[in-house]
């Protein structure tokens, strides 16, 4: 593999001096050989002046968060990374590479899930290129690798996670989004790091049902929160009615047989955990009468 390495990069602003003082000097000279009829120096001068112009092509400026790639005659001889004005050989190639930071947000993609549903999923990554030979040698175009493998990654993820888990403790994308996104960045990055990319950060924003399922998992999830609530609804219930049942006997209010310990169970349940309001029924005799 390519390694980005420095290349070999003179500071600028004294080379261009020097380089117009050549010119010039060249041309000066040209001036005073063309009027003495001298040919030999005529020539001699022109090809400094003409040595002199080409050196000026081996100028390049380099912005800040950019790198210039330098390849000579088809060999990789450097990168030049720090910002400012640079001297290199005129012959050689320079190709500009960003090392900003960049957002790529994947289109909305429609898999199937651990369980076998169609849901729809998509993330936003973010990267920078951390190694510009990588990025412009191993690959063929870094922009697009990044895309196909970062859909790829998540084709991945949703397929072996399901949308929502119906286990205690297990993974779900809906509910650990934290750990399924730094898993999404961690596959990213494996597939990103022969392309010279850094993944900074990668999360899901987009998570939903396919339209074809998704009023019948609706209706699943609510009929889920339903029991929920139901179960978190008779736990407190049986425990008010502990409660009662311990007080009654400790102040002695009254003596209650088994009998009327499950009558008065049973209406503090349906007190307690009737949807509607109950409705109060006065009982002129007895429970045995």
């Amino acid at each position: 593999m390519i390694r980005e390495k420095g290349a070999n990069a003179v500071p600028g602003i004294p080379m261009l001096l020097i380089l117009l003082l050549v010119v010039f000097a060249g041309l000066w000279g040209f001036i005073n050989s063309a009027q003495a009829h001298d040919g030999w120096k005529v020539l001699g001068t022109l090809m400094v002046v003409v040595i002199g112009f080409t050196a000026l092509f081996g100028l390049t400026i380099v912005n800040p968060n950019e790198a210039h790639v330098v390849t000579l005659f088809g060999n990789y001889t450097g990168s030049v990374r720090n910002a400012g004005l640079w001297w290199v050989n005129p012959f050689t190639l320079r190709k500009r590479v960003s090392l900003r930071i960049r957002n790529f947000e994947s289109a909305k993609l429609k898999v199937n899930d651990h369980d076998g549903n169609p849901i729809e999923i998509a993330a936003v990554v973010v990267w920078r290129v951390v190694d510009s030979a990588e990025a412009m040698f191993e690959v063929d175009n870094y922009r697009e690798f990044v895309s196909v493998q970062t859909e790829a990654a998540l084709r991945n993820l949703a397929t072996t996670h399901a949308y929502d888990s119906h286990v205690d403790g297990a993974m779900s994308l809906r509910g650990n989004t934290a750990e399924i996104a730094d898993d999404l960045r961690k596959e990213i990055q494996a597939r990103l790091e022969k392309a010279g990319v850094e993944v900074i950060e990668s999360r899901i924003s987009h998570l939903a049902y396919a339209s074809e399922i998704a009023g019948a998992m609706l209706r699943r999830q609510q009929a889920s929160a339903i029991v929920a609530a139901r179960q978190k609804l008779v736990e407190g219930a049986v425990g008010m009615v502990e409660m009662a049942l311990d007080q009654l006997k400790a102040k002695q209010v009254v003596e209650l047989d088994d009998e009327r310990k499950a009558a008065m169970v049973s209406n503090m349940l349906v007190v307690l955990c009737s949807d509607q309001h109950t409705q109060p029924v006065i009982n002129t005799g007895t429970l045995y009468h």
